[in-house]
């Protein structure tokens, strides 16, 4: 068979995996912690994930939290025994909703017998468990769970219902032609309406026809039949009575049948005011970092000229204190430097300058500076060499040695900090596994948010909070993923990809 016929067959063969309803993946044995190297359209359409957000996972990562599940040690029994098996498992959407998989695993073996590669296919059973669950619930007393229930809905649109009314965020209940059927206080006192002016009124057509506004249109209109519900979407408007507002809105069709059919709930919250907090705190972000950088380097420059004098006839202890002035005026200058990055990034003005570059070389670079710098603990680096990926330079290195840094920051000194670098389909995989403190479920989906510290290092760690913030928007601006897979007291490990 010439490459011709080979390359064609290789595209059949891929569009037919795509083609199917089972969700398939195939890991790569070869690999440590074998990762997913390929997935199908229906595997990204089960979990909500998109393809680059899956390369490189180990598959349980659809498990989030949910651990203590026996189907996860039958597929670790699985994968050492290098055996197939079917399992039934409880795994977790992108947004979090449960689903249930009916998950076949089979090894795929080379001509010496030697496993390669895994491959898993998938079938969401959920309405199936949803039957079966039904069918055991019509085997109880239904005529008492019905009166149970009729008395507790009762109960529950009458909490709900006070609810609606002392909640601090403006609520509407729409029909389906968009005229208003409730409106709660928070809403008539935040946009200075009243309750006779705005019940049973077309939405568009309140006041002055303020509401007549194209981006709530295409929310109600376009948006909201095809995605239901519709979350955090943002509407800018300037009202000609209460001014500018930035407003969040978040939208729920009601599908199901009954009296509350095609009803639509719309909750409006006004982030104006925290917006324009946010803004000064950014603008003094900004102009305090550009202040400081200019006498930082001045102050810089001076002691670069004083340690050049150290040689003619200075004490062993000037020279010793003017280069730990030096070492933290450098620490200084990062962290400023790290504060306008974090406001470039608030203004939209980061800009990332690619150039090929060998990966793998400057992971090992960055460890090199690390250990000259603090040869506490033995970092083990491993995997692929010359790895040539388009980045820039700079930037990435700011990454490698933001979570290299963490790893030494975090972790007790002699333990070693394991690095690997690996090709995961067409992404380059770079992973920091460190045995330190390890972050908490809780915290794990927070630290990449900006100012966000861990609870547990506050006190005893210094820090900003920013590190990961700027490096998880530099690997956004390079496509790429990064996320961390840690337990409290268990260390943690970073991992990002890049794709060539």
């Amino acid at each position: 068979m010439n490459n011709s016929d080979h390359h064609n067959s290789l595209r059949l063969y891929q569009q037919a995996l795509d083609s199917s309803n089972s969700g398939i993946i195939i890991t790569d044995n070869n690999i440590e912690d074998n990762p997913i190297v390929y997935c199908n359209k229906a595997f990204e359409n089960m979990t909500g994930y998109s393809r680059h957000e899956i390369i490189g996972h180990n598959c349980r990562f659809l498990q989030m939290n949910d651990r203590h599940q026996r189907a996860r040690q039958e597929i670790k029994s699985a994968i050492l025994d290098e055996s197939e098996t079917r399992i039934v498992i409880r795994n977790y959407k992108k947004n979090g909703d449960l689903f249930w998989n009916e998950l076949f695993i089979s090894p795929v073996k080379n001509e010496d017998g030697k496993t390669t590669h895994f491959i898993g296919v998938q079938n969401d059973i959920t309405l199936q468990k949803q039957a079966e669950h039904e069918l055991r619930e019509e085997k109880a007393n239904v005529e008492k769970k019905v009166r149970e229930r009729t008395k507790e809905l009762q109960e529950e649109e009458m909490f709900l219902s006070s609810i609606i009314q002392t909640v601090r965020e403006s609520l509407l209940v729409l029909d389906e032609n968009f005229h208003v059927l409730s409106a709660n206080n928070h809403f008539l006192k935040t946009f200075k309406v009243t309750s006779e002016d705005t019940i049973g009124k077309l939405l568009y057509e309140l006041g002055n026809h303020q509401w007549d506004i194209e981006a709530l249109k295409e929310l109600l209109i376009k948006i909201l039949p095809t995605s239901n519900p519709v979350i955090d979407f943002e509407v800018e408007h300037d009202f000609p009575y209460i001014g500018k507002k930035i407003m969040i809105l978040n939208a729920y069709r009601i599908e199901f049948e009954g009296q509350y059919k095609d009803r639509i709930l719309l909750a409006i919250e006004d982030v104006s005011e925290r917006r324009e907090i946010e803004k000064r705190k950014d603008d003094f972000l900004s102009i305090a970092s550009h202040e400081l950088k200019t006498p930082l380097t001045t102050i810089k420059g001076l002691v670069q000229i004083l340690q050049r004098f150290t040689g003619e006839g200075l004490s062993e202890k000037y020279s010793d204190t003017l280069n730990k002035v030096a070492v933290h005026v450098d620490r200084l200058n990062n962290l400023i430097t790290d504060l306008l990055d974090t406001s470039k990034i608030q203004s939209g003005n980061i800009e990332s300058h690619k150039e090929r570059c060998d990966i793998s070389s400057l992971v090992s670079n960055c460890v090199e500076s690390i250990q000259i710098a603090d040869d506490s603990h033995k970092i083990i680096l491993s995997g692929d060499d010359e790895i040539y990926v388009n980045i820039d330079e700079s930037q990435i290195t700011q990454v490698v040695n933001n979570i290299i840094g963490n790893a030494v920051k975090y972790s007790p000194k002699s333990k070693p900090i394991y690095i690997n670098i690996s090709k995961v389909a067409n992404y380059v995989k770079i992973s920091v596994k460190d045995q330190g403190l390890g972050i908490s479920h809780s915290d794990k989906s927070k630290i990449f948010e900006r100012f966000y510290r861990a609870g547990s290092t506050q006190k005893q760690y210094p820090g900003m909070g920013i590190g990961l913030y700027v490096s998880q928007k530099i690997i956004d601006n390079h496509k790429g993923t990064i996320w961390v897979e840690s337990e409290l007291g268990h260390g943690s490990t970073f991992h990002f990809t890049i794709p060539f």
